[in-house]
């Protein structure tokens, strides 16, 4: 009966490419030629935000140019697409276009970029979203991407470890310098959460790193109340030649 019943299903809703949204052979998939234009990161990475780079790793810490001359205050980072392309509309479609289904996939793929800075006793931490935006959303992006990233790895998250206590005005357009200003103190640790905190290594989840500036306000206020160390991962990261 059950299988009759998801025959069924199939037939009235059959899966559909995340990307273009032509038919596949599974849900939340892409089909070929999306899987092909998606510009997964591979191979030599920067430590500290994830973005590729040339040549191939040397046994020593390699950090993009960006990341040496703007230190970042969080350890390592990682990010899954370079954020361009059919990568740059899927983040576009989880974050504003009514996509939450985006986040099951997106998981899965942070995951595979998440392994190599995991450490024990990791707890996942969404970049929050103000109260006002998650009404007009009905969704915080970032905390889709840290429950499915969590459920993939089978680890702890906490939603609403932090808190975004200012509505602060769009990021888009303004230069790094006044990114970090419109955000300072406006990123609080939840204080009913705090003990998930102690001693531990929080993974800060976000969709997308521009010039890091909300992850650094999260990394600060994470490393003020009790976390022993803060790593970022990003399902996109903006390149300088994207």
């Amino acid at each position: 009966m059950l299988a009759r019943i998801q025959t069924a299903v199939s037939l009235l809703y059959p899966p559909r490419c995340l990307g273009c949204g032509d038919m596949v052979e599974s849900d939340f998939g892409l089909c070929g030629t999306c899987w092909r234009e998606t510009a997964f990161v591979g191979g030599t990475v920067c430590e500290s935000c994830g973005v590729p780079l040339p040549g191939t790793g040397d046994g020593h810490r390699l950090e993009c140019d960006d990341c040496m001359a703007h230190p970042h205050p969080w350890s390592h980072g990682r990010a899954t697409l370079v954020y361009e392309g059919r990568a740059r509309q899927m983040v576009l479609a989880l974050k504003h276009g009514d996509r939450p289904e985006i986040a099951r996939p997106a998981g899965r793929w942070m995951a595979h970029a998440a392994r190599s800075i995991l450490v024990p006793e990791t707890v996942v931490v969404p970049v929050p979203l103000h109260w006002s935006r998650f009404l007009k959303r009905r969704y915080n992006q970032s905390a889709l991407l840290a429950q499915s990233l969590a459920q993939e790895l089978r680890i702890d998250v906490c939603p609403d470890l932090l808190r975004r206590t200012k509505r602060t005005a769009m990021l888009e357009g303004k230069t790094p310098e006044q990114r970090f200003a419109t955000l300072e103190g406006a990123i609080q640790v939840n204080p009913d959460r705090k003990e998930k905190l102690q001693g531990r290594t929080a993974l800060l989840i976000d969709d997308v790193m521009t010039t890091g500036a909300t992850l650094s306000a999260c990394t600060l206020a994470c490393r003020a109340n009790g976390a022993k160390d803060v790593r970022v991962l990003t399902l996109a990261r903006v390149a300088k030649d994207a």
